[in-house]
């Protein structure tokens, strides 16, 4: 299980999570220095956070638009595998279209 601690990214200005075991002035994973900034030298995240694309995601619009008119949505996550999240989303689904009033989709 990883942790993280929020906190001021030094480029993009919002709060970001940033792993516990960053250095103490990291930028942040989401800012435009992460992993090429003088608060990443040494640290063990340093080269995870340089390859990762910077910024908001610019799909987050389109993501957006086409969950718009979606009323209710469930997130099912975890942050390990083989814990049973497919099993899990498809007997969900099942049960709840059980209802012949709504529209289920996964």
């Amino acid at each position: 299980m990883s942790t993280s601690k929020t906190t001021e990214t030094q480029n993009t200005g919002p709060a970001s999570d940033v792993p516990e075991n960053a250095n103490e002035h990291c930028p942040g994973p989401e800012s435009t220095g992460a992993g090429r900034a003088a608060g990443c030298e040494g640290c063990p995240n340093q080269e995870i956070c340089s390859t990762q694309a910077s910024g908001p995601d610019p799909d987050l619009s389109i993501i957006s638009e086409r969950l718009r008119n979606i009323r209710h949505k469930i997130l099912i996550l975890s942050g390990k595998g083989g814990v049973g999240k497919s099993t899990f989303t498809t007997q969900l689904a099942f049960a709840l279209s059980s209802d012949e009033t709504v529209d289920v989709g996964v």
